[in-house]
């Protein structure tokens, strides 16, 4: 009979790439799109300002790598060796809990944006949706992140299935797709596919070829993604571009355009004094407030229109915002935060991983806005706080001697 695969006998077999993302997960979120996406592109297309790129990578993996090589001298690698998580508390209902989060978030991210909530007329029309429906499923918005760490928490812990795993997990990306055609925007989608794929394999969740198939695929849809896309923005009044799906994809120019800029640029971004306001108040306590969008800011001071949105992906638009050394303390900063909900202690309980999942989502995903989705961030920890006091009060202490990772079932090790 073959012996199940332990802990250690996957770190010693994991490929580098896999190494390189559980042992340094900030440095490997930064690196990952620019190796595989932005760096090559840039390359192939003659790109003049491909050293700025680079620069900009230097930037951030001598903020980051810095930070995780410190963390890995203080606190090892025991969290890979004895476990990915907690075992300090047992969660019973943990699956549960993960399945109604879930359930909730799908429907409210449906019926919400068929009420108006982030869609694209939402965006360029800068007027928040007036239907109370709209108002009443932001008020979970964010629960799509708690739902999969919650789903990757019950996996990890013994009390889901792989095959329940990956049902559910198919399902949250499959809202994700179908809100595509609604909102006519394609960034959400990316944003989570590459928060999922992240977290699934820091955590040992999810297969390497799994995510390399995935990726495949998503190039080959993408095209058709693109188009029905753009279908849906011509049908509400909203004029589109020339640009092909294959000229959609040059991040690379993206990123550039913040090159030769004297920064930083005050455009009128959300400062430090925004974050109480935004971050920690929902919107139906402050429905006056107007709408945040750096990026329609941004694409205002090239001489653009309030209606557009533009960035340097989340790289660039801290170097353009805040200058270079903010990109070391950014990258250092979050890396930092990753390194202590992952290795202190025991190692995440369910609402560590939460907010670990929060974070990945959030500030350290290569396609997002800064500093929004550090607002974002706010406002998804206090719209999860009702799921984190279930989990509170749904938790069993574990008495001394069963203070130790459960042991791996044959059918979830997991093989690169």
């Amino acid at each position: 009979m073959t012996e199940p695969a332990t802990t250690a006998t996957l770190t010693k077999s994991q490929s580098l790439p896999l190494a390189l993302l559980r042992h340094y997960p900030a440095t490997a979120l930064l690196l990952a799109p620019y190796a595989v996406l932005i760096v090559p592109m840039a390359v192939i297309n003659h790109n003049p300002e491909t050293g700025f790129i680079l620069r900009l990578l230097a930037l951030a993996m001598a903020g980051a790598t810095t930070v995780e090589t410190a963390a890995l001298l203080i606190w090892g690698r025991k969290t890979w060796r004895k476990g990915a998580i907690s075992t300090r508390t047992d969660h019973p209902h943990i699956f549960l809990i993960a399945r109604l989060v879930a359930i909730v978030s799908m429907i409210a991210d449906v019926v919400g944006t068929t009420a108006g909530r982030g869609t694209i007329v939402t965006q360029v029309t800068g007027k928040v949706a007036a239907s109370p429906v709209a108002g009443a499923s932001a008020l979970v918005a964010g629960w799509s992140y708690v739902a999969f760490a919650l789903l990757l928490f019950s996996f990890l812990s013994g009390r889901a299935r792989p095959g329940a795993f990956y049902r559910w997990t198919l399902a949250l990306i499959g809202v994700q797709v179908y809100l595509v055609f609604l909102t006519a925007r394609s960034a959400p989608l990316i944003g989570y596919l590459t928060f999922v794929f992240a977290a699934g394999l820091i955590l040992g969740a999810i297969r390497f070829r799994y995510v390399v198939v995935a990726t495949a695929l998503l190039f080959l849809v993408w095209p058709t993604i693109f188009t029905a896309r753009n279908e849906v923005r011509v049908a509400n009044g909203i004029a589109v571009s020339d640009k092909s799906a294959t000229d959609r994809l040059r991040f690379d120019t993206q990123v550039t355009r913040a090159s030769g800029i004297d920064v930083p640029v005050d455009v009128g971004q959300p400062g430090i004094a925004d974050l109480p306001r935004y971050g920690l108040v929902p919107r139906i306590l402050d429905p006056e407030r107007p709408l945040i969008s750096t990026g329609a800011k941004i694409n205002q001071y090239f001489g653009g229109s309030a209606t557009s949105s533009f960035t340097f992906l989340t790289l660039g638009t801290v170097y353009f915002l805040d200058g270079p050394i903010a990109v070391i303390v950014y990258c250092g900063l979050w890396a930092l935060v990753v390194a202590s909900l992952l290795s202190v202690g025991r190692g995440p309980g369910p609402i560590r991983l939460c907010l670990l999942c929060l974070v990945i989502a959030g500030p350290l995903v290569w396609i997002s806005t800064y500093p929004d989705t550090v607002i974002g961030l706010l406002q998804y920890t206090v719209s999860a706080s009702p799921v984190f006091l279930a989990i509170m009060l749904s938790k069993r202490e574990k008495s001394t001697e069963q203070h130790r990772a459960p042991a791996l079932d044959p059918h979830l090790a997991l093989r690169v």
